[in-house]
């Protein structure tokens, strides 16, 4: 929008501002370019304001700058700890704990790779394509604006800047300069998202490990925590950064959060009210890593570029988690925080539970910065549980019982505080981490090995208490099966293919056994048959003349979940048959046919039922004025639009679109009704980045409503 309104007018969106009368480019050959403001001071954001001294000095302006360049402050030695690249490993953080921040004055050992110190803005520009849209800030008015790249480059290389213009959030996972910069084998390695975020899930993966921070003299950013109270990496390529350090203590966090949410904020500057501000310059070639929660402002103090990164870990979890509360306290927008962060914090509690086992089965105690985390992972969880009653934007993936898995962890941390108050009775302790044969880490172990020793867990586990597997029942195996069907349709809706058959059938013929296995660790308990009947409800609505009795809806329901087959071809009248009684969806085998008419004939019934009473909520719903609240936006512009879109077969008289089931959007994609004011956020710190949801995604999304009793019956 605003790149077509710029062009329209020839106007940039950061000199807007500026101009008091607008002419257009015709009128300018009749009276002269357009009037802009004048200007009044040097100290304040709006620099039509009169200088009569009765305004304080805000953050960002020229008086601003000149006077932190003039402050003495002390200096960061005191605190920061300087280490070789090849010292700084994973090993060294959980030993030593990463509390302080870390500068490593030479690239070598640390495995971070960057394009040579001759790399230049514009190559930036190259790499990256001129046509991507920055944010940029206005360092003297503290506000962000956006604009294409190119203009950014042609900004730079004036000889004459009449403003200063900094940018700080060009994430660049998704260009081609990406293949030019390998992040730091330490945030990559202790990376949440690295370690703990699986392909499949249905979040969009978060990108916030590769910034490029290109910055003119004189550029601001004012006192920030990174987003989620992650840690970060920097390194300057050329040029200077100046780090006004503060630590997190509890007492300075509560006066962060106070100065925060003040009105006058921007002319208040923060580090007078800590006891310490420390001051740290970073030059050319240096590299340093800022752990979770510092509190900082950066000052370029000569023309500078700089590659940085964001990572969350197992070492911080507590202040991590108090960051974001801290967040959501302040009302932070979504697009200045983590993506999805309690999203990968429940990946991260199921795989702690699993490292928690692994550590008791192996008579090894956890490390105190692991036990810790997992204790404020459990406060944090339960908190945000209770939260989706008033909040219903839910980020708890799927396959994941959340009830289920604090109770474990909370299981595991009982066991091992049992075990510790035991010890320390005199009878037989626990090893310790990092002695004999307990390992660091989990990611330390060999993968291999790892998932061997999972395996043989589960199985143990299952010995135990399965002496007598149970039956699944009637609905279980139809909700197995419906999984199956949307993972054909994900691979391609129209393959004949025989593995997924021949898949399909080996679970029955384990129903006994393995579907029961598979049904208790992958369908939770609130997942019911409620998936089929919203997604039947909006094919009657769509192609009434298809399904015109709730006997075929019935018949349609069971054959697209693989329950029903069609009559031999000699017994049949019909000479097409619909696109799911192909041979590659028949079962060869008598005995599994047999097994799936007793659970259609069990079936039906309730099918029956269900689908009338979602038929009477329909019904209701269409005659009130929230029907398209209730089932998403059904136009017909709207359906023409959509990108999922499966036609079984050319013969089929209904198809399935995505916008009958359309989920509601994460608030993060949601548009305000009424557009608020710049926050200030903006111009504190990089922008997170998330990518793209693929099919896969949209699919989990619409089984994910089911069980949350979106549509309920």
């Amino acid at each position: 929008m605003f790149s077509s309104l710029s062009s329209c007018v020839q106007v940039e969106e950061h000199h807007a501002v500026d101009i008091d009368v607008y002419h257009c480019p015709k009128c300018d050959v009749q009276h002269g370019p357009s009037l802009m403001k004048k200007r009044n001071n040097w100290h304040r954001h709006d620099y039509t304001e009169p200088d009569d001294g009765s305004r304080p000095v805000q953050a960002g302006t020229s008086v601003f700058v000149r006077e932190l360049q003039n402050r003495t402050f002390p200096s960061a030695d005191e605190i920061m700890v300087q280490m070789q690249g090849h010292q700084v490993t994973q090993k060294y953080l959980e030993k030593q704990g990463f509390r302080y921040p870390i500068t490593v004055p030479k690239l070598d050992g640390l495995g971070l790779k960057l394009p040579p110190s001759s790399f230049s803005v514009r190559d930036v520009e190259e790499y990256v394509g001129g046509d991507k849209i920055v944010d940029v800030i206005d360092v003297a008015r503290q506000a962000d604006s956006k604009m294409k790249l190119r203009e950014f480059v042609k900004y730079y290389y004036k000889p004459y800047r009449p403003k200063v213009l900094n940018v700080i959030s060009l994430e660049f996972s998704d260009t081609k300069m990406a293949e030019l910069v390998v992040v730091p084998d330490i945030a990559q390695k202790m990376s949440w998202v690295e370690n703990y975020w699986p392909d499949d899930s249905f979040f969009p993966k978060p990108f916030v490990q590769k910034y490029c921070l290109m910055g003119v003299k004189d550029s601001y950013t004012d006192f920030h925590i990174d987003f989620g109270g992650t840690s970060v990496w920097y390194h300057v390529l050329w040029g200077e950064k100046i780090f006004y350090l503060i630590k997190p203590t509890q007492a300075n966090l509560a006066l962060y959060e106070a100065w925060s949410s003040s009105p006058n904020q921007s002319e208040v500057f923060f580090g007078d009210k800590v006891d310490k501000c420390y001051k740290c310059v970073v030059p050319q070639g240096t590299t340093v890593l800022i752990p979770t929660g510092w509190i900082h402002a950066v000052l370029t103090s000569q023309d500078c570029m700089a590659f940085g990164g964001n990572f969350l870990h197992n070492l911080n979890i507590g202040m991590q988690l108090r960051c974001y509360e801290m967040e959501r306290r302040l009302k932070t927008p979504d697009l200045f925080k983590f993506p999805y962060f309690e999203a990968i914090c429940w990946y991260v509690a199921k795989n702690l539970l699993e490292t928690l086992k692994e550590l008791r089965e192996d008579n090894c105690q956890p490390p105190a910065y692991l036990s810790e985390g997992v204790k404020a992972l459990i406060t944090a969880l339960k908190n945000w549980l209770k939260r989706e009653v008033t909040e219903p934007a839910s980020e708890v993936p799927d396959h994941i019982r959340p009830n289920r898995l604090i109770k474990e962890l909370t299981k595991e941390i009982r066991y091992l505080e049992e075990e510790q108050q035991s010890g320390a009775g005199g009878s037989k302790p626990m090893k310790s981490q990092g002695s004999g044969g307990c390992p660091l880490t989990r990611s330390t172990l060999d993968r291999a090995s790892h998932h061997a020793r999972r395996t043989a867990r589960r199985l143990r586990h299952h010995h135990h208490h399965h002496h007598a597997p149970k039956t699944p029942s009637n609905l279980e195996i139809l909700e197995l099966h419906t999984r199956q069907v949307l993972k054909r349709l994900e691979v391609g809706p129209f393959e004949e293919d025989a593995p997924f058959s021949s898949t399909v059938t080996a679970k029955f013929n384990k129903a006994s056994v393995a579907s029961a296995a598979a049904v208790e660790r992958s369908l939770d308990n609130n997942l019911r048959l409620v998936m089929f009947v919203p997604l039947l409800a909006g094919l009657c609505r769509e192609h009434p003349t298809s399904l015109t009795t709730e006997e075929e809806a019935v018949e349609g329901m069971l054959s697209m979940a693989g329950l029903l087959y069609p009559q031999r071809p000699e017994e049949s009248s019909t000479a097409q048959e619909p696109w799911w009684s192909s041979p590659a969806h028949r079962s060869p085998d008598r005995g599994v046919l047999q097994a799936q008419q007793h659970v259609r004939k069990e079936c039906r019934a309730e099918l029956s039922q269900r689908i009338q009473e979602n038929k009477n909520f329909m019904d209701s719903q269409s005659s009130g004025s929230n029907s398209s609240e209730a089932w998403g936006d059904q136009s017909p512009s709207r359906a023409a639009s959509s990108p999922l879109c499966l036609d079984p077969s050319p013969g089929t008289d209904y198809q399935y679109c995505e916008t009958t089931l359309s989920p509601p959007l994460h608030p993060s994609k949601r548009s305000a009704p009424n557009t608020p004011p710049i926050s200030n956020q903006a111009t504190k710190g990089k922008r997170p980045k998330k990518g793209m949801a693929t099919t896969k995604q949209r699919l989990g999304k619409i089984l994910k409503l089911s069980r949350n009793n979106h549509f309920l019956l």
